[in-house]
């Protein structure tokens, strides 16, 4: 059992509130992926969909004001080959996104500020082929500009400079499939748990593991969050009796949790969410009606008190968090959650009840904007580090005006036929190394998949001639 303690706190009576079915987004067709996913993403303009789509892979991009049913025919973003398992919006242009699928590849995609017209997009800006299986998650950095993090079934974490088009660093280490990614405060490490059951904490650019522990023991996927400025992971999983669990980690000792919590004995895998400016941890269970939330506490050990419930009769399929920026401080609103459901999207909104109707800057502190701190270049060629930039909610969020996304395919940018990847023409001997790279990798993918469809010839060839046998 969960030990509860009731405590002080401005947030011990945080409510989530449904909201009315007329502003819920219905006739959704959801993606039928066995793949653990939180099947949306939502930024302050949109939210991102895994779609059911035929004949490959698609994903929908859904404005948030366009609430009610959507149409039979909706437009969709579809030039994957297989099934979209992941998407991403860009953290510092609302008009960008990412996608990683089935297929082997990452895409990243412009969305139209004039809106889809009622078409369907096939053609990314940019393709990035390099795994060499099917690619499960896709994450932009919270830091740096236009870099984007790639884990796939090859057991291999990428880095990729999505303007360029271009390799810049890869994990790896890992024994078995990846099942979450997350990124410390100024995104210089990275934390992944995969199915092999270890934690894993990497150095980016040193492109190297720093710590390495035995995580949750359970069979089914754990997941990990990074909690805020501090040097503390929180992981969520199953222990060897499936008793679903949270493990608090101090990146100074790996070697146990510093904190141990069971919850429950429930089969659904634990989606974690950290709230960093109100240091509040969500967790919501696949397959459950409930979403629990906890009060994070560094100057007590690290504790997480218990503040409450919200509670729905209608189980959850996946959740995808508002980013704090765009929440209405003028009802006192701290979080918005999107909840999928079977075929809809039902926002909740979790509020602070005060009756004052001033801004209140002690539960809205400044915020992370939509402002790179970094470049990629300053990132990985400088080694520089930068906490995100910060805005202030008082007079409400104003978000800049939309960035031009270009990718840099110039007249000396090779373009890969084949998967419509960009090469770019080495310069120097460090980017003929890379671009030496890009093209092994290719090879290799396109050598995998050769391998695979021989084998599922052989396999066809002798069903049709134990058949034919049979017949006779």
């Amino acid at each position: 059992m969960t030990l509860r303690i009731v405590r002080q706190s401005k947030y011990r009576h945080v409510f989530g509130t449904p909201a009315k079915r007329d502003q819920c987004y219905d006739n959704l067709k959801l993606s039928v992926s066995a793949w653990d996913t939180n099947l949306i993403k939502v930024n302050p303009r949109f939210f991102a969909l895994n779609w059911n789509a035929g004949g490959g892979g698609a994903f929908a991009v859904v404005p948030l004001d366009h609430k009610g049913k959507l149409e039979d025919a909706y437009p969709l973003f579809n030039g994957h080959a297989g099934t979209v398992l992941d998407t991403d919006f860009h953290p510092f242009n609302d008009h960008v996104i990412a996608s990683g699928a089935e297929d082997c590849k990452v895409m990243v995609w412009k969305i139209p500020e004039d809106g889809m017209g009622g078409r369907h997009i096939s053609t990314p800006e940019v393709t990035l082929s390099g795994h060499l299986r099917k690619v499960g998650t896709v994450m932009f950095h919270p830091t740096a500009d236009n870099v984007l993090a790639s884990a796939g079934a090859d057991y291999a974490v990428k880095f990729w400079d999505v303007e360029k088009g271009m390799e810049r660093a890869e994990l790896s280490g890992h024994g078995e499939i990846i099942q979450s990614m997350t990124y410390s405060w100024m995104g210089d490490m990275l934390a992944t748990t995969c199915k092999d059951k270890v934690l894993r904490v990497f150095d980016v650019r040193a492109q190297e593991a720093v710590a390495e522990t035995p995580g949750h023991q359970g069979v089914k996927g754990s997941r990990a969050v990074w909690l805020g400025e501090h040097d503390k992971i929180c992981t969520v999983g199953f222990s060897r009796t499936s008793d679903r669990q949270i493990f608090i980690w101090d990146l100074k000792n790996m070697k146990t949790p510093l904190r141990k919590q069971e919850l429950d004995m429930s089969s659904g895998i634990l989606m974690p969410f950290f709230d960093k400016d109100n240091q509040i941890l969500y967790l919501a269970g696949k397959g459950d009606g409930n979403i629990s939330y906890y009060e994070y506490d560094d100057t007590q050990n690290s504790e997480l008190f218990y503040l409450s419930d919200y509670k729905s009769s209608d189980p959850q399929r996946g959740i995808g968090f508002l980013p704090k920026r765009a929440v209405d401080v003028s009802q006192q609103e701290i979080a918005r959650a999107y909840r999928v459901h079977n075929t809809m999207v039902e926002p909740i909104s979790f509020r602070v009840p005060r009756k004052a109707d001033s801004f209140q800057a002690d539960i809205f502190p400044p915020c992370v904007g939509d402002t790179p701190a970094l470049t990629a270049d300053e990132f990985f060629d400088e080694g520089k580090t930068e906490p995100p930039v910060l805005v202030s909610l008082e007079d409400g969020f104003v978000p800049t005006a939309p960035r031009e996304f270009v990718a840099q395919a110039s007249e000396n940018t090779l373009s890969d036929s084949a998967n419509g990847s960009l090469i770019m023409e080495p310069q120097t001997d460090a980017e003929f190394q890379d671009a030496y790279k890009a093209v092994k990798a290719q090879l290799e993918a396109m050598k995998a998949e050769m391998q695979q469809k021989e084998l599922r010839i052989k396999q066809l060839e002798g069903l049709l001639a134990a058949a034919t046998l049979s017949k006779e």
